[in-house]
């Protein structure tokens, strides 16, 4: 078991403390064990990580899917009360209109997690362009002062975009996105440590890292049959192709590769939070031993040693989508 306390961060400018492990829901629960679940939930909770991901990501006209229903059942078999933990909800601009705003989306996402509230919520991909993001802004203040959520950000949404939402929200004088999710790995790295977000994070903005293990590749694997995320810039076989060099790297700081990997976003200074799944307690544990590989190598050597991994370096734009 690893030995480091797991750290608490607070989330932009927000309320909200959270621990740097936060668990996703994508595509996990619905593919354990029930008390496989349990277990795993009421370990995590335990050693100190707080911050649950639990989207819906059942998009009408695609098969129903209940991972945010399975977490829902495990945390009350569990024993797990609301208030000993944070949750974080997604929200889709596809399902946002003029009338009703969010707040129809939001309610059955909640309804279907058993919860009366989220913490924090995100917003999905920008692929509108009949939305005012005035109107987003507003929205989500009053959400958030309806009891519904205390905080929002976005996930993948381009540097300046969420430049144009911070402005409106000062200028409205309400509270604006207090975190951006983005794809954040040794492999994918141009728009976290570009500096079009460095101003972002000048300005008090969180990051929560995502897809860290790129679908698995960077836990060591060479192949999955899980599903895995969007491929900016085309690099996904580079990424396949630097496993076994990733992999001996990993065993000679003395760690396992999904650690290597997890340890490395936490080298970043505006990451409140770095998200990963795990399908069982003892995975779980192990990937918290990245903890003990930053403390023991240290965050400079870490970023040195996995520079030759940076697959994406020069292939995307660091502004963003």
């Amino acid at each position: 078991m690893a030995s480091t306390p797991i750290p608490r961060r607070r989330i932009g400018t927000s309320e909200l403390e959270t621990s740097v492990f936060a668990l996703g829901s994508w595509h996990v629960y619905d593919r354990m064990h029930f008390e496989d679940t349990v277990a795993l939930l009421r370990t995590a909770v335990d050693r100190g990580v707080d911050l649950f991901d639990v989207g819906v990501y059942a998009a009408p006209g695609s098969p129903p899917a209940f991972t945010d229903v399975l977490f829902s059942a495990a945390m009350r078999a569990a024993g797990i009360g609301r208030d000993e933990y944070l949750l974080s909800e997604k929200l889709w601009i596809e399902g946002w209109d003029s009338e009703h705003g969010f707040r129809p989306q939001l309610e059955a996402a909640l309804f279907r997690v058993g919860s009366d509230r989220a913490d924090l919520v995100v917003l999905g991909d920008l692929r509108r362009d009949d939305v005012a993001l005035r109107d987003l802004v507003l929205d989500l203040d009053a959400l958030r002062k309806s009891g519904l959520i205390r905080a929002w950000g976005v996930n993948n949404w381009s540097a300046a975009n969420v430049q144009s939402l911070i402005d409106i929200a000062a200028e409205a004088g309400v509270d604006g996105p207090a975190i951006a999710q983005l794809k954040y790995s040794v492999s994918r790295r141009s728009i976290p440590d570009g500096a079009p977000f460095s101003r972002l994070w000048d300005q008090g903005l969180s990051m929560q890292a995502s897809d860290v293990m790129e679908g698995g590749y960077l836990a060591g694997k060479t192949s999955t049959e899980r599903e895995v995320g969007r491929d900016p810039g085309g690099i996904r076989q580079r990424i396949i192709d630097d496993v076994p060099a990733f992999v001996a790297l990993a065993e000679e700081l003395g760690g396992t590769p999904a650690q290597l990997a997890i340890a490395f976003t936490l080298t970043h200074p505006a990451t409140a939070t770095t998200l990963f799944g795990a399908s069982s307690a003892a995975q779980f544990e192990a990937n918290v031993g990245s903890l003990d590989l930053l403390e023991r190598v240290g965050a400079e050597e870490i970023r040195a040693r996995v520079a030759p991994f940076w697959a994406d370096r020069g292939l995307v734009d660091p502004e963003g989508p």
